[in-house]
């Protein structure tokens, strides 16, 4: 069933409904195949939702289904080493940090958004928007003063040899604000474009893994374009692999 979109989604966290997990967790969304063999994102996205519930948002329709859903970790980003400076490593490096710090009982300072998703026919309804108003309700509520986020520029795609360093600060002339629509939602809610994160995602895989991910034959040595990728792909044919390192950019909220 579809969901009715002149009805708008109730959001909670997950620690409010806890029996919404697996729709939750299997919900269909728009990534690409290849993201999801990020090895942070396999390791550490399923134990969000299992160890932070109260940090993980689903929003559903008036039948019940889940439509959205949003993920995010607390962390210490002032802790010794860190200094408050966001990382280069961006989303894989902050998952790493909110582990890590649970851990070793370190207290977190700072909640960094992992995910915004909407399910397939609902983008541009404003849902991603409302999903990070909650986000930031809810780091504020539990008394921090900063969200982060490394986000993926929704647009980027469309121009993978664009330097994103470039790319992340473009404006419009009509008003100013982001050239990207999601770096414009976060602009809008309030968010501060801080810096680029040219190492934020990392996905190596073998050539018949590209093959199998992309359906693109992975044959020559080089750049290769990939649909949704931010960047191309390099091709190693005479080593057997090919790595896609993508760049995200991070956005400051203070609340």
């Amino acid at each position: 069933m579809n969901p009715d979109p002149g009805t708008d989604p109730t959001i909670t966290t997950l620690a409010e409904r806890p029996e919404l997990a697996l729709p939750m967790w299997t919900m269909p969304d728009t990534w690409p195949a290849f993201i999801g063999h990020d090895l942070c994102a396999g390791i550490f996205l399923r134990r969000i939702w299992q160890e932070l519930p109260e940090y993980a948002f689903v929003a559903t329709d008036a039948a019940g289904a889940v439509v959205a859903k949003a993920y995010s970790v607390p962390f210490a980003l002032h802790a010794e080493g860190r200094r408050g400076a966001l990382p280069d490593g961006g989303w894989d490096q902050v998952l790493q940090w909110a582990f890590a710090d649970r851990a070793d009982g370190v207290a977190p300072d700072t909640v960094s958004a992992i995910e915004i998703a909407v399910t397939p026919g609902l983008q541009g309804r404003g849902l991603s928007g409302r999903m990070l108003a909650a986000m930031r309700e809810n780091a504020r509520a539990r008394g921090f003063g900063e969200v982060v986020a490394p986000v993926r520029p929704s647009a980027k795609h469309l121009e993978p040899e664009a330097p994103i360093g470039e790319y992340a600060f473009r404006v419009r002339e009509s008003d100013g604000l982001p050239h990207d629509p999601w770096l414009r939602v976060h602009v809008r809610a309030g968010g501060v474009i801080e810096k680029v994160a040219p190492a934020s995602m990392v996905v190596a895989g073998s050539l018949e893994q590209w093959r199998e991910w992309t359906g693109l034959p992975f044959e020559k040595e080089g750049p290769v374009e990939v649909p949704a990728a931010l960047v191309p792909v390099r091709c190693e044919p005479g080593h057997g692999y090919a790595v896609y390192v993508e760049p995200n950019v991070w956005v400051r909220h203070a609340l």
